[in-house]
């Protein structure tokens, strides 16, 4: 079953895609950093990032400086969302560079 997932490279590009597993996310050559889910709100132009991947584990923002985010995206927020009670919402946008891509 394909669900809407994301993954984080080392190279800091977010790619998204419905998949069945988040390394079908991945290209030749991508070491992962990380992912989860994902869901767009039009509402509030915002891309909600969610969870983790059973494989590699929650998204490690802390290695990057800048993100690469496809073009079709620009415009919207991008936040992370931590399932865990400890943890704040992470801004994306606010925290990272965000660099589009075509």
């Amino acid at each position: 079953m394909t669900l809407p997932k994301f993954i984080i490279t080392v190279d800091g590009v977010l790619r998204l895609g419905m998949v069945n597993q988040h390394k079908d996310l991945l290209k030749p050559g991508d070491q992962c950093i990380g992912g989860g889910y994902y869901h767009i709100d039009y509402a509030s132009n915002r891309i909600l990032l969610d969870r983790s991947s059973y494989d590699f584990g929650r998204p490690k923002w802390h290695l990057l400086d800048v993100l690469k985010v496809p073009a079709a995206y620009r415009g919207f927020r991008i936040v992370y969302m931590y399932d865990d009670h400890f943890h704040d919402d992470f801004n994306v946008s606010e925290e990272l560079t965000i660099v589009y891509q075509d």
